[in-house]
């Protein structure tokens, strides 16, 4: 008590809840989150000084896609990988070529949780869950490739898992079927299919089955299209642009026949298996046989739908096609339109704009144009404490100085020449924003920006102050930028990676590593 309150006088503090706050967020000397925080404010500045550049230590072609996870480089369908955080790239493992069978199809990267006792001391490390074509569920070490559990995931009711997403990051993962369709001559015949998808459900850390449903039309209607779980919400949506949500925990506890474990025998259609081996795989033990109580509904263009903000508001485009671009920032709680909530940038572009929630979880939005970002926020009309408004908090420009669109020119001999077009907004003769991404670790908001010359593209990258939106450094890249190809760029600390995806499943990879 005596040296609670001696802190309390050392730091001027006198509210014990704001002493907590402040410990909790590492405000005191011997915290270790401290030494962390001074070391990235430290990178940071580094990183903004003039005379510190960026340079180009290698590159790499390949004919399958190459992914990127927290400092790590996978190639050759995750069989090869490369890690990114010594001074130049090198190989952690090769493994040897993978038969078709055994192609993965999507992964996850799982790295241990702080301050949990975990069963095996492979649990301590990095890992990374993979799902092969087979619908084998994998842990792989990611140091060397090498298999820590395998979960086999198809029984009787599916054979086609296909997608792995979190539901709480870390925590709670979601195994997802591609959409149960017959075959034409099985429609032709009259052969009908009410199940639509399968969704696994594992705890992660020790690997754990939850469970496993159906998303079945005779519950949730025939013009389902997809359906996602996303921080215990079921998301269903649908062919006309609905999207309704459902409380997935409490589906869970309410239609939950039996619980099983992994490697439990259990009895299936008058068959004894065990979980998660081959061939049993896993049982369909959650069971709706009503439809669950809707959380929410609303219709968009696209199903294009999210949830943001505090108060909590959702963002989506009217669902008509003639509303394209335009969003109407809405209150969850009365489904009131803010004010100043309908969002239109007006855009003539081949590429539209897009818009979402900011990552740094501060309640902002950020709306990208070819030529303009915005970051908006939410605030209380004046003298109306239960109203919202949507006020600008900054913009980023494009550098388009130099762009001259006059649809009226003049020749050297006074003759009025008239365009009959104008230029888009995202011509590529003009710097258009390409890529818009959030560095959580030093709070930087990185652009990518592309400008045509010639028969080249030239891009770079800039990090702005994520509070003010304040131009702290430009990172030119090198190769050429192709504006038809797919790109992806990642900013990691001291590491900038740009993947790319040309025509003909041709992919190449540039590192750059910040030089002092």
């Amino acid at each position: 008590a005596g040296g609670g309150r001696a802190a309390l006088r050392a730091c001027g503090v006198h509210n014990v809840c704001r002493l907590l706050s402040r410990r909790a967020h590492g405000f005191y000397a011997r915290d270790a989150g401290v030494a962390h925080r001074k070391n990235l404010g430290l990178l940071r500045r580094i990183m903004c000084q003039e005379s510190t550049k960026f340079k180009n230590v290698w590159t790499t072609h390949s004919a399958s896609p190459i992914a990127y996870e927290r400092g790590r480089i996978y190639m050759d369908n995750y069989q090869c990988c490369i890690t990114s955080i010594a001074q130049q790239p090198r190989l952690i493992y090769q493994k040897s070529k993978c038969a078709k069978a055994e192609k993965i199809e999507d992964a996850l990267l799982l790295e241990c949780p702080l301050g949990e006792l975990l069963p095996s001391p492979s649990d301590y490390k990095a890992s990374l869950i993979v799902l092969t074509v087979q619908n084998w569920l994998l842990r792989l070490s990611a140091d060397s490739g090498e298999v820590l559990e395998k979960v086999y995931l198809a029984g009787s009711c599916c054979k086609f898992f296909r997608y792995l997403s979190w539901d709480t990051p870390q925590e709670v993962m979601i195994v997802k079927s591609a959409q149960n369709k017959l075959p034409a001559a099985a429609r032709q015949a009259g052969v009908h299919q009410s199940v639509l998808f399968y969704l696994a459900v594992f705890q992660v850390l020790p690997l754990s089955f939850i469970g496993m449903l159906e998303i079945n039309k005779k519950i949730f209607g025939n013009s389902v299209t997809d359906v996602a779980v996303s921080n215990g919400i079921l998301i269903v949506m649908y062919s006309m642009g609905l999207v309704r949500l459902y409380n997935f925990k409490a589906i869970l506890d309410q239609f939950m026949e039996q619980s099983y474990d992994l490697g439990q025998e259990f009895n299936w259609n008058g068959q004894v298996g065990v979980v998660g081996k081959y061939p049993f795989g896993l049982p369909c033990n959650i069971k709706i046989t009503d439809t669950p109580p809707l959380l929410f509904e609303a219709s968009s263009l696209e199903n294009a739908f999210q949830i943001g903000g505090y108060p909590w508001h959702y963002i989506i485009t009217p669902n008509k096609k003639k509303h394209k671009g335009v969003f109407h920032i809405c209150s969850l709680k009365d489904n009131a339109l803010a004010k100043n909530g309908i969002q239109d940038m007006k855009c003539c572009s081949l590429e539209p704009d897009w818009i979402y929630f900011h990552p740094d979880m501060s309640g902002r939005i950020i709306h990208v144009g070819p030529n303009l970002i915005k970051v908006l926020k939410l605030k209380e009309v004046k003298n109306h404490a239960d109203q919202m408004e949507i006020a600008e908090d900054f913009t980023i420009v494009a550098n388009r100085e130099n762009c001259v669109n006059n649809n009226v020119t003049v020749t050297a001999s006074g003759r009025v020449v008239k365009k009959r077009f104008t230029l888009l907004d995202d011509d590529p003769e003009q710097e258009t924003f390409k890529i818009v991404d959030y560095e959580d670790e030093l709070d930087l908001l990185s652009t990518v920006a592309v400008t045509q010359i010639g028969a080249d593209g030239r891009a770079h990258l800039d990090f702005h102050c994520n509070e003010h939106g304040i131009l702290l450094k430009s990172i030119p890249l090198k190769e050429s930028w192709d504006v038809t190809y797919s790109h992806e760029v990642y900013f990691d600390k001291d590491l900038v990676l740009h993947i790319e995806q040309k025509p003909n499943r041709r992919f190449s990879c540039y590192v750059y590593q910040m030089v002092c």
